[in-house]
C-alpha cells in the first residue's frame, strides 16, 4: 500500500462538489482522513473564493492509476479542461505526495506538487499529516508550515 496526500478544491458550488468528492474518495479508499475545509481567494485569476481541503489515503494503485482515477472523478463532476489553467472549477483534486516519489518532467503529474508553496495546499496537509517528510526539502509538513511566511487561511464550516 502506498500513502498519498491529496489537495481538493472547488469554487463553483464548492460545498456541493467537495462533499461529492469526499464521499467518492471515502468509498474508494476506506480510512481516508480529511483536513478542515479552508476558504481562500482565487489565485492567478479573478473568481469566487475556493474551498480547499487535504486528504490522506492509503491505496494499492500506482501513482499513474491514482492520477487517472482522480481525473475521472473530476470529469464526472463537471470539470472542464478546455479553459485556461487558472480559472474557476467545479472540482480539482491533485496528488501532492505519493510516498517519497519525485516526478519531474513533461505532463501534468509533478511530485511533489509545486502548489505546496500556497497556504491552501500546505496548511490542510500540515493539519492531517504533520510528520510527513517532504522528499526534496527533507522537512516535515509541520516544519514547512512553521517556517513559511504564509498566513493561515480562514476555516470554513463545511466538514468532509
Amino acid at each position: 500500500m502506498s500513502l498519498a496526500l491529496l489537495s481538493l478544491g472547488s469554487n463553483q458550488q464548492p460545498e456541493h462538489y467537495l462533499t461529492l468528492a469526499a464521499q467518492a474518495i471515502a468509498e474508494r479508499f476506506p480510512g481516508v482522513r480529511f483536513s478542515p475545509v479552508y476558504r481562500t481567494p482565487a489565485v492567478g485569476f479573478d473568481g469566487p473564493d475556493f474551498l480547499n481541503a487535504g486528504a490522506v489515503i492509503e491505496c494499492e494503485l500506482d501513482v499513474h492509476a491514482l492520477n487517472d482515477w482522480l481525473h475521472a472523478l473530476e470529469d464526472a463532476h463537471g470539470r472542464c479542461r478546455d479553459v485556461p489553467r487558472f480559472s474557476s472549477r467545479t472540482l480539482d483534486v491533485d496528488i501532492v505526495y505519493f510516498d517519497a516519489l519525485v516526478i519531474e518532467g513533461p505532463g501534468n503529474l509533478q511530485l511533489p506538487r509545486p502548489e505546496l508553496k500556497h497556504a491552501f495546499v500546505l496548511k490542510p496537509l500540515a493539519d492531517i499529516a504533520p510528520d510527513f517528510v517532504d522528499p526534496l526539502l527533507k522537512q516535515s509538513l509541520a516544519q514547512l508550515w512553521a517556517l513559511s511566511a504564509l498566513g493561515a487561511p480562514a476555516v470554513d464550516p463545511l466538514s468532509l
